[in-house]
């Protein structure tokens, strides 16, 4: 069979699985060992067993779970809600002030948890009531909650860094340093776009009222707030960026602090602490499927020669190194309207990092722009998942169309974001070069 149509057959028949419903795992695991086996015989079902063998020697995984348990516990723990708080004592006289508070608070549970779902969900239940009590406009108020949850994909310790790390090979430390910077820098933006249109339309995002502000006093006090997820982050990110932890032990260390923390707070319970390793083995356990699936697919389509048709046929395109970019982003942004993360990684990583490689670029550098693109798929119609987390805890009255429209200046400010990482590569490399040399 020629390579063109083991391309066909083997994306062609996984995109199919994956529409009707199929798991990612079985998708990608299920078409490939069927076409090995029709190809080559049973004897090729063994690649199967060697696809297991492999990701289970994986140990770097390990951090996976942790930073759900972590996410899960600070989920129940009240901090967010203590920080948003204080954050909201503080920027009351500034218009737009609810809205910045919680990107602020996004980005911080970012750099707690590794994830999106923590954030959307938890500043929907607690900042979406406040700013609509405050009489915020919709679409700002929605799509801050959206945007700031997005960070979760950058801002380390990112969950998605840790699984592009294991495909690419590259140090888990260097794609946490590289996310880092791009990320603040979008978490900025958003906040200058929303003081900005909040002071020229003061209607959209009101500050809060003088009778509302509290005490000197108490919002010193407050500050004290501030300091469990500071702790946190320092167990963890610090410790990466400083040397002292593996990003595993690190892991391990920040779900200590988490569980520490949650236990001065007095919310440690049985039922927590059970939910939380729940939690985690059930999303570990589906990330760990859906690499074996991936590196059965990988290995498969390798095997039967097809990744050495891809690759001439892309570096013949007339549009030079720069071109290859622009196409695999806009590749992602179309499949990130349709697919997850995980999906599209596992799709086109095998595909793309060779060709990167060939073409000079920095795995690191490349890794991150994925992350860029991934935060706009999450916003993006039809299928973004923050839109369908959001509308979960909006009001019965919040339509689909209106979060829709919310995100739409997120996203271009984002896609700004991307833009400039591209042409200003330095923005993404400066600090993985400063820490690791």
């Amino acid at each position: 069979m020629s390579a063109e149509w083991v391309t066909v057959i083997m994306f062609g028949g996984m995109l199919l699985l994956l529409i009707l419903g199929v798991p990612i795992a079985f998708g990608l695991g299920g078409i490939s060992l069927a076409l090995a086996f029709w190809l080559w015989g049973p004897e090729s079902l063994s690649m199967g067993y060697f696809a297991t063998r492999g990701v289970m020697q994986m140990f770097s995984l390990a951090c996976g779970p942790m930073f759900v348990f972590i996410g899960v516990l600070l989920t129940r723990s009240g901090i967010a809600e203590d920080m948003y708080r204080t954050l909201q004592a503080w920027f009351g006289p500034i218009p737009g002030s609810l809205a910045i508070a919680t990107v602020v608070v996004s980005t911080v549970i970012a750099a707690m948890v590794g994830g999106i779902t923590a954030a959307t969900i938890t500043m929907g239940y607690i900042a979406l009531p406040i700013m609509f009590k405050f009489k915020y406009n919709k679409s700002i108020a929605i799509g801050c909650i959206q945007g700031g949850a997005a960070l979760g994909f950058l801002i380390p310790p990112s969950l998605v860094a840790v699984i592009y790390a294991l495909i690419a090979k590259e140090s888990i430390g260097r794609l946490f340093a590289g996310g880092l910077f791009p990320g603040l820098l979008i978490s900025g933006m958003f906040i200058i776009y929303i003081l900005v249109r909040c002071w020229f339309q003061p209607h959209l995002g009101p500050p809060m009222p003088k009778e509302e502000r509290p005490r000197l006093a108490i919002k010193v006090r407050s500050l004290v707030s501030l300091l469990p997820p500071l702790f946190v982050i320092l167990s963890m990110m610090g410790t990466i960026f400083l040397g002292l932890a593996t990003p595993v032990e690190s892991s391990a260390m920040g779900a200590a602090a988490t569980l520490v923390v949650v236990a001065l707070k007095r919310r440690l319970t049985w039922e927590v602490v059970k939910d939380a390793l729940v939690t985690s083995v059930s999303v570990g356990g589906m990330i760990i499927w859906i690499f074996m699936g991936a590196m059965a697919f990988s290995a498969i389509y390798d095997g039967l020669g097809a990744r050495a048709v891809i690759e001439p046929l892309v570096f013949s395109l007339p549009m030079g190194r720069w071109g290859v970019i622009v196409m695999m982003m806009a590749s992602w942004f179309i499949l990130g309207m349709f697919l997850d993360d995980y999906a599209i990684l596992f799709i086109c990583a095998p595909i793309y990092l060779p060709i990167i490689k060939a073409l000079g670029f920095d795995t690191v550098w490349f890794g991150v722009l994925y992350m860029l693109n991934m935060q706009m798929a999450y916003l993006t119609p039809p299928f973004g998942y923050c839109l369908f987390m959001i509308k979960a805890v909006c009001p019965p009255d919040i339509t689909m169309m209106d979060i829709y429209r919310s995100t739409t200046p997120f996203v271009l400010i984002q896609a700004i974001g991307l833009a400039l990482c591209i042409i200003f590569p330095e923005i993404v490399m400066w600090f993985p070069r400063l820490v690791f040399g």
